[in-house]
C-alpha cells in the first residue's frame, strides 16, 4: 500500500468504507461534479394543516455527515459535469425566446427577430488567419518603434501569432481595457438607441414607446482571438405587454434592422477625465452584422444559434483567450498566470488602471483576469423567454423533488467544505466519464432510430 500513489491509496480507503455505496450514490446524483459543495443540515416536510412531519433528511446519517451538491461551474474547464447542464440550460434558455415553449407562447416564431453582431473597435494592428497575407505592405516600411508595419506571412488558423499585436508599444492597452470595462453601459446605450430609433421612425413619442412595442433580447459575449469581446445577440420585437402580445405593424425585421445599425454608430461613452491617461470616447466597432431570422433558407437555424449561444458560455478562460478562470490576488499574479504576452501585458494595464482613483468605480484589479470586462457571459431581457431558475425548478419537478402543495418545509443548512480527496476526485472522474459514454451511446442510438431496452 505504501508504494502505492496517494490517490491510489485514498481511492482504496474509500472503496473499503462501508458507506461507500451511499457516498458513490451522491457522486452519481451530482453528475460526477469536479468540486461538489459540501452541505450539513436537515429538512423537514410537515403538512400545512396538521403540522404532521410527512417527511424528515438529516445529514447525520450520511458519509462523513455530509450532502454533496453540484458546484453549478458553468466553466468546463472547471467542472465539465456542470458545464454539460448549464449549456443545456441556456440552450433551452435561448431556443425558448426563438421558437416558444416554456410558458413563451409558440407565436413568437413569428414575430421580427434579428441575429446582430457588434465589435469592439481596434486598438492597434493584429496578426491575422486566412488564406490571404496577413497585413501585406508594399513600402515594407516601420512604426515609430522600428517594428514593421506590415506581416507577409500565411497564417494557419491555429497559429499562435493571430490575434497579438504587431507593434505591442503602438498597441492602445490602456483603451483596450477602459472599452471592456464600459462593455455593459455601452450595451445598454445601444438598445436605448435602438428604442429610440424604432419610435424616431415610426412617428411615436420617445418616451411612449413602451405603449406600442418592447424590444427584448439575449445576448452572450464572446472574446476575439485580439482578447476583445464582441457580442452576439438575439432581438426580438414584441407589443407592449410581452411575447402573448402581437408588435405594431411597422415593427418589420428591416425596420429593426435600421435602427440596429443607427444605434451602433451612434453610441458614445466617455470615460472619467485622468491626469494619468486622460479622457477615452468610447464606441462600438466599425464592423456589424444584422441578419434577420425565419426569413428565408439562409437564415441561421434556431437550434444553431442556440446551441452556439450554449456551447459558447462553457468555455473557460484558458479557452478564450480571455485571460484565467480565477481572479488575480496580487500583481505577482500576473508574472505566473498561463496566457500570451498580450494577455499579461492586458492584465497589468487592468492592474495599472485599478489602482486609479478616477477609476475605483470600475474596479478593475478585481476583474483583472478577464482583462477588465465586468459582465456575464450571458444576459437577457426580462421579458425574452423562461429563466435558469425556472429551468431548474422544472428539473427539480421531473425528478421528484418539488415541493407537494399544501406542505411546509422547514430547512437548516450550513456550508461546511467543498471538493473532493485526490482519490475521490480519481472515482468522480470516471463516474462522468461513464455518464457522458452513456449519453453518447442514447444519441447514437436515437439517431439510427432505434432504441434497445
Amino acid at each position: 500500500m505504501r508504494q502505492l500513489p496517494e490517490t491510489d491509496r485514498d481511492a482504496i480507503r474509500l472503496a473499503q468504507d462501508p458507506q461507500f455505496a451511499r457516498w458513490l450514490d451522491q457522486v452519481t446524483a451530482t453528475g460526477g461534479c469536479a468540486h461538489p459543495v459540501h452541505l450539513s443540515g436537515s429538512t423537514t416536510t410537515l403538512d400545512g394543516t396538521t403540522g404532521e412531519i410527512l417527511h424528515h433528511y438529516d445529514t447525520r446519517s450520511e458519509p462523513g455527515e455530509r450532502l454533496l451538491v453540484r458546484c453549478r461551474n458553468r466553466r468546463a474547464t472547471v467542472c465539465a459535469p456542470c458545464s454539460r447542464l448549464h449549456a443545456g440550460d441556456t440552450f433551452h434558455l435561448v431556443r425558448a425566446g426563438l421558437t416558444g415553449g416554456k410558458n413563451v407562447p409558440a407565436t413568437v416564431r413569428h414575430r421580427p427577430q434579428l441575429f446582430i453582431t457588434l465589435t469592439a473597435p481596434s486598438f492597434g494592428p493584429v496578426h491575422r488567419a486566412g488564406n490571404d497575407r496577413c497585413r501585406p505592405r508594399r513600402d515594407r516600411g516601420s512604426c515609430e518603434h522600428g517594428r514593421p508595419s506590415g506581416c507577409a506571412a500565411v497564417h494557419a488558423p491555429d497559429s499562435p501569432a493571430i490575434g497579438q499585436p504587431l507593434c505591442t508599444d503602438c498597441y492602445d492597452y490602456t483603451a483596450h481595457a477602459l472599452w471592456h470595462a464600459h462593455a455593459g453601459k455601452l450595451w445598454d446605450r445601444f438598445v436605448i438607441g435602438v428604442r429610440r430609433h424604432l419610435a424616431t421612425s415610426a412617428g411615436v413619442v420617445q418616451s411612449r414607446f413602451a405603449d406600442h412595442a418592447r424590444l427584448s433580447f439575449a445576448r452572450v459575449a464572446e472574446y476575439q482571438r485580439r482578447a476583445a469581446v464582441h457580442v452576439h445577440a438575439v432581438v426580438r420585437l414584441d407589443g407592449p405587454a410581452g411575447p402573448s402580445d402581437e408588435p405594431p405593424g411597422w415593427g418589420t425585421a428591416d425596420h429593426i434592422a435600421n435602427a440596429v445599425r443607427a444605434s451602433a454608430k451612434k453610441v458614445l461613452v466617455r470615460t472619467p477625465y485622468s491626469p494619468a491617461v486622460g479622457e477615452f470616447a468610447l464606441r462600438w466597432g466599425t464592423q456589424i452584422d444584422v441578419r434577420p431570422l425565419h426569413a428565408d433558407g439562409d437564415a441561421p437555424a434556431d437550434d444553431a444559434i442556440a446551441a452556439y449561444v450554449a456551447k459558447y458560455v462553457t468555455k473557460g478562460a484558458s479557452e478564450t483567450g480571455a485571460g484565467t478562470d480565477h481572479k488575480l490576488s496580487t500583481c505577482d499574479d500576473i508574472d505566473t498566470a498561463p496566457v500570451t504576452r498580450h494577455i499579461r501585458t492586458l492584465m497589468r494595464t487592468c492592474w495599472h488602471l485599478g489602482g486609479l482613483p478616477e477609476y475605483a468605480p470600475l474596479h478593475l484589479r478585481a476583474w483583472a483576469h478577464t482583462l477588465g470586462y465586468r459582465g456575464h457571459i450571458l444576459t437577457k431581457s426580462r421579458a425574452y423567454s423562461t429563466t435558469y431558475a425556472a429551468l431548474r425548478a422544472e428539473r427539480a419537478h421531473h425528478v421528484g423533488r418539488a415541493e407537494v402543495p399544501g406542505t411546509v418545509t422547514d430547512g437548516q443548512w450550513r456550508y461546511i467544505g467543498s471538493g473532493h480527496t485526490p482519490g475521490a476526485a480519481l472515482i468522480a472522474a470516471g463516474v462522468a466519464d461513464d455518464l457522458a459514454t452513456s449519453r453518447r451511446l442514447d444519441a447514437e442510438v436515437l439517431k439510427d432510430g432505434e432504441w434497445v431496452r
